[in-house]
């Protein structure tokens, strides 16, 4: 028998009055899988983890989370899980090793066992020599690292991580991933997380694309762009009239005309090239073929590229719980 999921979710659906955030959202996340929502800002994504993680109740749905049912047991699965969340959640006014313990007694770790754990996820993230320093003193970087190991202080079975690297730099978001799938790789833990970073998506087994509140589509990167197909080739000529009429006539291809040239989708773009020179003896000037991308796969299923701004559903999302208040 295969092992019970991490994570189940069915048809799970979230309103703010008028607005639905999230509608009847089902998926599941195996033990020890890196698993992605992939969307804009506004999709959706945190307010789905914020179900998961207790701190929103669904409107409707069925949750479960290491086998405990999240709407009947928040206590069971506040103890299974760690959550790192987008916005910066560590006092600066402590130091590394301050913040750790704090975390542990928060989560009833037993007295004897705190300081090895601390030691152990200090360690982890390569933190030990600056334990006694105040975070005020970290770069952003190394806060982040620090929030990972305050994370798994408590050994949770799912770690969930809201937008891990946004605001961090390329070479630190390089470095944090590093430290996740090492972390993936010793210990087994499922990791959950949201991002709208396309090579971010890139690290999980499998993503699950949201936008609007609704999945659009779930499986492995490499699967979600092969189901694109197509090659892009982007070709220059100076003659672009004369090339359009070639790859009509000939091929069936209608090319889109940009600022640099020509662009058009095919099979094999590299395979297609040496077609096009060698038979048509197209007067070409420069040529570029690209694989699919995750972009690609977005655009192809919602007919645009990514939104990095806040969605509408998003704001008025914000503004029916402002009124709450």
């Amino acid at each position: 028998m295969s092992p019970s999921p991490a994570i189940e979710v069915r048809d799970l659906s979230k309103r703010f009055g008028d607005v639905e955030a999230v509608r009847g959202v089902s998926f599941t996340v195996n033990e020890g899988e890196i698993f992605g929502f992939l969307g804009p800002n506004g999709a959706g994504k945190t307010t789905t983890i914020k179900m998961l993680c207790t701190l929103l109740a669904p409107t409707s749905g069925v949750l479960r989370l290491a086998g405990h049912d999240v709407t009947k047991s928040p206590a069971d699965v506040r103890r299974a899980i760690g959550v790192i969340f987008q916005d910066p959640s560590l006092d600066d006014r402590l130091t590394a090793e301050e913040n750790l313990e704090l975390h542990a007694v928060v989560y009833g770790v037993p007295r004897a066992e705190r300081r090895a754990r601390l030691d152990e996820a200090l360690a982890f993230v390569d933190l030990s020599d600056r334990k006694r320093d105040l975070v005020r003193t970290f770069s952003g970087g190394m806060k982040r690292r620090l929030e990972i190991a305050r994370g798994l202080v408590h050994r949770p079975r799912v770690l969930f991580l809201d937008e891990p690297t946004t605001g961090l730099d390329p070479q630190t978001r390089k470095a944090t991933w590093e430290v996740l799938r090492d972390l993936r790789a010793r210990s087994g833990l499922t990791l959950f997380l949201t991002t709208h970073y396309m090579d971010e998506a890139e690290h999980c087994d499998r993503i699950a694309i949201i936008d609007h509140g609704r999945i659009v589509a779930e499986d492995s990167p490499e699967a979600l762009k092969r189901a694109v197909g197509k090659d892009v080739v982007f070709v220059r000529t100076n003659e672009p009239a004369a090339l359009c009429e070639i790859l009509a006539e000939r091929y069936g291809l209608s090319p889109d005309r940009t600022d640099e040239g020509l662009c058009f989708r095919v099979e094999d773009g590299e395979a297609f090239v040496v077609r096009l020179i060698s038979e048509a003896r197209a007067p070409l000037t420069g040529i570029a073929v690209r694989r699919p991308t995750l972009d690609d796969v977005f655009l192809a299923l919602t007919g645009r590229q990514i939104r990095n701004g806040n969605g509408e559903a998003g704001r008025l999302a914000m503004r029916a719980m402002a009124r709450r208040r």
